[in-house]
């Protein structure tokens, strides 16, 4: 029989235990809670065009375009002015933009005029922050345009440029600066832009041509990065190359990615470098990752049969600089084709838009993936991918995304129809601007958030030199073991293939506190631009995966 001081220790026992499973379940809930994160906000409805195309450059506006034969536009050219191509497909004479730049900071756009059609083009920002873009359709296969960083600059067009028309071809800025032009439709070569004596022609290249699959090709848009040794990892269909473009000789050839399902245009899955580390080592460790796709056979069984094939759910991965290299292979959580990967700038990829079913195409998907998932590349297998808040607007065939300074990321596009067409299609053209807020930008992190003080934006760093970057956090104690500086190229977005992104987490001391909420920490830039070709990047403090507003530097 329990005495009255039992039966209160008893009761107190029993009370604390409730408590405590009270707290266990709330957290258990809240985890739950946690697991969809990040927030959509729609920043325009219309900006005018289709983004069928998005590239960032250093003053904070983000170039768009779509095609110049889809007919007028929902925005007119300035002052009246027209184009006037008699070898356009749609309108001889045009008053419409099909090309736009997007102002972060005022959240407005200015139309633009391209005289050539730029439709399934490629481009890269150069060394000193212009756009060069290459190729496209009809009369604008051969050309080179460039678009200059300025409030009031437009699209010069340099004519032919190109000595082989490029259309769903791929870019990738080169250690000297130039950029490299691979592949495209009936394109088995590359070729450089600008050109010298010794490359003012084209490169054969086999591995283009053995990809190809007749009717249905599944090797357009390759993926390219350039490697740690200066050597291009080219990943065309299920298989990929080490090129060294220098001799045009493949020095290492890679496993089929298991399963052999294509990955590439119109079997559309996407692929990124992951983040580059170590980078004063005297081996850097280079890493590939491949998601999504189609299964082989897709594209005709939608095109010819209205028969849509579910999207493929896995990921390969694969360390590019192994000996020995072989693809680990990974499920993602949703199905997709058409995907985007952008590197955010906490080093997490996230995977957004896309189908479930079917390919890229006029058309042919099916079943919009509205959930983003964020991929923590650096957690145990089996615990990298987490599901987002969906969106409320499919982004399917002919989506953009790329990711701005502050670490949102902008969505825009989707227009699976031939023309510009808003009634009686299942996916219509759509033409508004969105934004996606990742978790790190939740107001609950702002005491976590670091804002650099130092160096201002803009800086011009050279290659190995040591920098002193200043930041303030206010409201947390510091984990000085959490910090890591980051420096995120930005790419030049289009088919779900993000050309020159590109991520490196710089050497760095510990932090040293210089103030009551100030402090200091001294990084090394890359030594080669064999590991960050020249050019523009957004640099970032990262603090426990919550990253500052970034800077622009400049590397040379």
């Amino acid at each position: 029989m329990m005495t009255k001081k039992t039966t209160l220790v008893f009761n107190i026992i029993t009370i604390i235990w409730q408590l405590l499973l009270l707290l266990l379940l709330s957290c258990h809930d809240l985890n739950l809670a946690n697991a969809a994160g990040g927030k959509w906000d729609l920043l325009m409805s219309n900006i005018g065009i289709s983004a069928m195309h998005m590239q960032l450059l250093n003053n904070d506006r983000v170039i768009m375009y779509d095609r110049t034969d889809f007919g007028a536009s929902n925005i007119s050219l300035p002052n009246g002015k027209c184009r006037n191509n008699p070898k356009d497909l749609a309108l001889k004479v045009d008053c419409t933009a099909h090309s736009v730049e997007y102002d972060v900071s005022t959240n407005s756009i200015r139309p633009l005029m391209v005289q050539t059609d730029v439709w399934c083009s490629s481009g890269s920002a150069t060394s000193d922050g212009t756009l060069v873009q290459t190729g496209g359709f009809n009369d604008g296969r051969n050309m080179v345009r460039t678009f200059k960083p300025c409030s009031t600059c437009d699209w010069q067009e340099i004519g032919t440029g190109l000595i082989q028309g490029r259309w769903y071809s791929a870019n990738q800025i080169l250690p000297d600066g130039r950029q490299i032009i691979i592949g495209g439709r009936d394109a088995f070569n590359y070729e450089f832009y600008p050109k010298t004596a010794s490359t003012n022609k084209v490169f054969s290249l086999p591995f283009i041509q053995q990809t190809n699959v007749p009717k249905e090709e599944n090797n357009l848009y390759p993926f390219v990065f350039l490697n740690v040794d200066g050597n291009l990892f080219i990943f065309a269909n299920n298989r990929a190359i080490l090129l060294d473009y220098t001799t045009n000789t493949i020095v290492k050839t890679y496993p089929q990615i298991p399963g052999g399902d294509p990955r590439n245009y119109p079997s559309t899955g996407s692929a990124v470098l992951l983040p580059l580390k170590n980078l004063q080592a005297q081996t850097i460790q280079a890493e590939v990752l491949v998601c999504g796709g189609a299964p082989i056979g897709s594209y005709l069984k939608a095109a010819r049969a209205n028969t849509f094939v579910g999207a493929l759910n896995t990921c390969g991965r694969i360390t590019i600089t192994d000996p020995n290299p072989q693809w680990t292979m990974e499920t993602m959580p949703l199905a997709r084709t058409m995907g985007d990967m952008v590197i955010l700038p906490n080093g997490n990829v996230l995977i957004v838009n896309g189908a479930a079913a079917g390919t890229a195409g006029w058309g042919i998907a099916r079943n919009p993936v509205l959930s983003p998932v964020i991929y923590r590349p650096d957690n145990p297998s089996g615990s990298r991918f987490e599901v987002q808040n969906p969106n409320a607007i499919p982004r399917m065939y002919h989506s953009t995304t790329v990711l701005l300074r502050d670490g949102r990321v902008i969505v825009g596009g989707s227009n699976p129809n031939e023309l510009y067409n808003f009634t009686r299609v299942l996916f219509p053209t759509d033409l508004s601007l969105e934004a996606f807020s990742p978790s790190y930008l939740d107001s609950n992190s702002a005491n976590l958030r670091p804002q650099i003080i130092s160096p201002a934006s803009q800086k011009n760093i050279k290659y190995g030199q040591r920098v002193n970057i200043r930041f303030t956090l206010s409201g947390s104690l510091l984990n000085t073991n959490l910090i890591k500086v980051t420096m995120v190229a930005p790419g030049f977005n289009t088919h779900s293939n993000t050309m020159n992104q590109r991520m490196l987490v710089l050497s760095s001391e510990k932090v040293k506190k210089t103030g009551i909420f100030t402090y200091q920490i001294s990084s090394i830039f890359p030594n080669s631009s064999k590991l960050a070709p020249p050019g523009y990047y957004m640099l970032f403090v990262v603090n426990q995966d919550i990253p500052s507003e970034g800077i622009w530097i400049k590397i040379q």
